[in-house]
């Protein structure tokens, strides 16, 4: 116990290592980490799965997804946009009403001060000023000089009912707690927002319909016997272009030709293609929006990829 004051955990000061170290072992705050290369796709593995497909298509900003991996990702996009709306219609249902009976606390506060002045100033004539409703207020009242207990007893009824509903000061008065969600500073319930019906993509999170996406013909390489006997997905090099038999890999730049449906090197495009836009599988002609020009795939390499995954997880607020 002679050397605790020359500890490294006795100092008074929070230190910026230990906060990184309770940061990774609490997991709280922005969580970054180094992703090695099984964790990147390959160029020609579903985006979904990072596996290679049994029956891919593209999307139009050039991610290949497996059909059967997309379908199940649209049918479960459709059922969480319809719990969403829901809960939507049920907040807004609940934010009008607790509006209609703010506004009548509001209007019955209003008669009473009214009815208290009236009091004060010795004058028994009390009547309401704003318009009342059938839903909100009760039916208008003339009390009189006459009538002062009828008068004496309705007010008590009025404030007790007051009593019991808290006022939007009192509400105001609560003092923020990170433990109860809606009591965080962050939430605001007078404002929600209306979801989208749309399924978004996975990757690029824009809108996306599944009439868009389109089949892929991938051309593979002829193998012997024995390499014919191994799983596609074992083979680190498994296709190759169609016109020039250049071997598909991760750094190899293709594009996708939308009339025959097969997958090309983009440099085959550019040099024997593009002069006359004419499909060379086909001899169909060729449009420039019938050319997509696919992603390329991961390398393992933090300068030819981004390779720093980040994680937002909820933090410690102050009251």
């Amino acid at each position: 116990m002679t050397r605790h004051g020359k500890n490294s955990t006795a100092s008074s000061v929070y230190t910026y290592a230990e906060r990184q170290r309770d940061k990774k072992e609490s997991k709280y705050g922005l969580i970054k980490t180094r992703l090695g290369a099984d964790s990147v796709n390959s160029f020609d593995c579903c985006a979904l799965t990072l596996q290679p497909c049994k029956n891919p298509v593209i999307s139009p900003d050039g991610y290949i997804f497996d059909k059967e991996a997309i379908a199940l990702y649209f049918e479960q996009q459709i059922k969480e946009n319809k719990r969403k709306m829901k809960e939507w219609e049920k907040q807004v249902k609940e934010i009008e009403q607790s509006k209609v009976e703010n506004e009548a606390n509001k209007q019955l506060e209003k008669k009473i001060e009214l009815f208290e002045k009236c009091r004060s100033n010795g004058t028994g004539n009390f009547q309401e000023e704003a318009p009342s409703s059938s839903k909100l207020l009760s039916k208008r009242k003339h009390i009189s000089a006459d009538s002062d207990d009828e008068a004496e007893a309705e007010f008590k009824k009025k404030k007790i009912k007051i009593e019991k509903v808290p006022t939007t000061e009192e509400k105001d008065k609560k003092n923020p707690s990170f433990w109860i969600p809606e009591l965080t500073p962050s939430v605001d319930k007078s404002h929600v927002e209306k979801p989208s019906m749309k399924v978004m993509c996975p990757v690029t999170n824009k809108p996306l319909k599944f009439k868009h996406l389109l089949d892929v013909i991938f051309t593979e390489i002829p193998e012997d016997n024995k390499s014919k006997e191994q799983h596609i997905a074992g083979k680190k090099i498994r296709y190759m272009c169609p016109i020039t038999h250049d071997l598909l890999t991760n750094t190899t730049k293709c594009v996708y030709l939308k009339t025959s449906k097969h997958i090309i090197t983009q440099e085959c495009y550019e040099k024997v293609i593009k002069k006359d836009m004419i499909d060379p599988i086909n001899n169909k002609k060729l449009k420039e929006s019938d050319v997509i020009v696919l992603k390329l795939g991961g390398t393992g390499f933090a300068a030819t990829n981004n390779l720093e995954a980040q994680i937002m997880t909820p933090a410690m607020q102050a009251g």
